[in-house]
């Protein structure tokens, strides 16, 4: 690197964004994600005895997947280099691949290849690091938004180890910005900030655990605020709520507000009580709640307390989710409204939710097999294997029914869902009895 370079590296770095200046260096400077590097955890380990295997590191933006990249970069004796999918083309990797071959062959060095958004390879370009990753020529680091066993192809998955980061916490963003406005190297420490608390309560709770979003906003607010009459400059809430461009939600000083209030909302819709329920709406609608939030709410009540009494719940609050958040505020109101009073007016059971739940507590306590006679038998051997024999396909029989054991030998006569008398769940359990009584 000449002078000219430097000095360009050295002025970028002091203009770039506050997120990207106050991304910590070392493992002891990262907020969060406790639950993979917590210093007795595999992935803090690694990284400080500079001993990796390939990662793939899949969480939300802004929870840290880039920071923990440059982490190890600044820890690891190894090569460190850095592709970003959306730009990347076959050139570029061959040239990581021939440097790293170079590096490996001459100096013994390996090659750490950081991808970000991994997702964004197509199937080929994934195809081409494999080789390269298996015989370790490189050791790779992918990151993504997207669920990897979707969208990043299974070979590289299976010869990874995949780190889910979180949304951070409200008191680790809160953390970060009592940090970025102290810090007079990388921060905004020389503006002499004061964040009042309602304001940075304000952005750790809105930012929904998105570290870049908090940080962007505090350094708008500042860089956008003049000095009060003592020389500091005040980030107030309404200053935080214009720089995230967010409403700020105003219920009573109380901080359990917001919480009493969405916990009544529930109450009154699975007690069936519709006068109760809009009323919550509205009090919540006034205050600046975000509608997403409350449509995710009704959303969950039609499936958890209606369920099958009333099928339709679910599609109306589904479809209420969706036309609220493409008209928007005031005429959402409107549409939360019917989806609210439908949802608590409905027939309710919860048969449909404690089912899922026993199952999962069954899955968890007990080893078992599928069938023979269920597994699939178009796959290569299987057939010889005696997958799928014995197999009744129900709809060659009377009333599209036939009985076989369907659940695993070990837990063959369990009952998991248990249909109520109540609306159209009464259907529902009069046509399965009906089905048994056929046997």
């Amino acid at each position: 690197m000449d002078l000219f370079d430097y000095m360009s590296e050295k002025k970028k770095e002091s203009e770039s964004p506050l997120a990207s200046r106050m991304r910590p260096v070392t493992l002891e400077e990262v907020v969060g994600q406790e639950h993979i590097i917590g210093k007795d955890k595999l992935l803090y380990r690694a990284i400080k005895a500079d001993k990796l295997s390939s990662i793939i590191f899949y969480g939300p933006p802004g929870t840290g997947k880039t920071t923990l990249a440059k982490v190890i970069a600044n820890t690891t004796s190894a090569k460190f280099t850095q592709l970003n999918a959306t730009t990347a083309g076959k050139k570029d990797m061959e040239e990581v691949i021939r440097e790293a071959k170079e590096s490996l062959g001459m100096y013994g060095e390996k090659t750490i290849l950081f991808v970000d958004e991994i997702h964004r390879f197509n199937k080929g370009q994934q195809d081409y690091l494999l080789p390269f990753v298996e015989d370790g020529t490189i050791i790779l680091i992918g990151a993504t938004t997207e669920n990897p066993y979707f969208e990043v192809n299974s070979a590289l998955i299976s010869r990874s180890i995949i780190f889910e980061l979180k949304p951070l916490e409200k008191e680790d963003i809160k953390k970060l910005l009592e940090r970025a406005v102290t810090d007079k190297n990388k921060g905004l420490g020389s503006f002499d900030v004061v964040l009042e608390e309602d304001a940075e309560d304000f952005l750790a709770d809105i930012s929904g655990g998105d570290a870049r979003a908090a940080l962007n906003a505090i350094e708008l607010g500042v860089l956008t605020t003049n000095p009060g009459a003592d020389g500091k400059v005040h980030i107030d809430l309404d200053t935080a709520s214009e720089c995230i461009q967010k409403r700020v939600v105003r219920y009573d000083k109380s901080g359990d507000q917001h919480y009493d209030t969405i916990s009544a909302f529930i109450k009154s819709m699975r007690g069936s009580d519709p006068d109760a329920a809009v009323y919550y709406l509205a009090r919540m609608l006034y205050a600046g709640e975000d509608i997403k939030f409350i449509a995710r709410r009704i959303m969950i009540c039609a499936s958890e307390d209606v369920g099958n009494a009333d099928p339709e719940a679910l599609q109306v609050a589904v479809s209420a989710a969706l036309a609220a958040e493409r008209i928007g505020m005031p005429e959402a109101a409107i549409i939360l409204s019917q989806a609210v009073t439908y949802v608590a007016s409905a027939p309710k059971s919860n048969a449909a939710c404690n089912a899922v739940f026993e199952a999962m507590d069954s899955v968890k306590n007990h080893k078992t097999t599928i069938p023979v006679h269920l597994q699939d038998a178009h796959y290569k051997g299987s057939a010889k294997m005696g997958h799928g024999v014995g197999y009744k396909y129900a709809h060659d029989y009377p009333n599209h029914y036939v009985k076989q054991q369907y659940l695993p030998d070990e837990i063959e006569n369990t009952v998991f869902y248990r249909p109520t008398d109540m609306g159209y769940e009464r259907k529902i359990r009069e046509h399965l009895l009906g089905l048994k009584a056929s046997d």
